[in-house]
């Protein structure tokens, strides 16, 4: 991995949640080394107002979020991505776009807070849940030092990243 500001993409579905969390947080807290983004395999096309309501909570700004789809980051034109991770096992198991550059890819499955039932206290819980999981994933990854890694040995600390509970 190279010493420049590190592209990272966070998939799933809907790209109405837990990627919309995860690019708002590591964009947050990236220290400057990573630009994060956020697409869905196919996206909503609004982005799930609990995940807004959390976010400005703890004050993100959330301006110029949206669900979009994988394909404005899979055409030939599109800013090369460095890292692409899956946060949801449905997209996971689909067929991914070629990403220009082969990116390092990882899995951090985390549990859906869009699919929580129940009054609007239990479905922000599972929200606060989701983000929990992913602060912590994140925080491990700022942490890293992918310019001194390979390729396959950034692969694996990012496979072993989403095992974090």
């Amino acid at each position: 991995m190279a010493d420049h500001i590190l592209n990272v993409l966070f998939v799933c579905t809907g790209n109405s949640a837990r990627s919309i969390l995860a690019e708002t947080y590591l964009n947050a807290s990236g220290q400057g080394r990573f630009h994060a983004y956020s697409a869905g395999s196919f996206p909503t096309g609004k982005v799930n107002p609990f995940a807004l309501e959390l976010l400005e909570s703890i004050h993100f700004p959330t301006d110029g979020l949206r669900s979009k789809s994988w394909d404005e980051f899979s055409a030939s034109d599109a800013s090369k991505m460095d890292i692409i991770i899956t946060v949801c096992d449905q997209a996971a198991g689909e067929v991914c776009p070629v990403w220009p550059g082969h990116p390092v890819t990882a899995h951090w499955g985390v549990e859906d807070p869009a699919a929580a039932a129940g009054d609007d206290e239990t479905k922000r819980e599972a929200f606060r849940n989701a983000f929990s999981v992913l602060q912590r994933r994140i925080d491990l990854l700022v942490n890293l030092n992918p310019g001194a890694l390979d390729r396959m040995v950034m692969k694996r600390k990012l496979q072993a990243i989403g095992e974090t509970q």
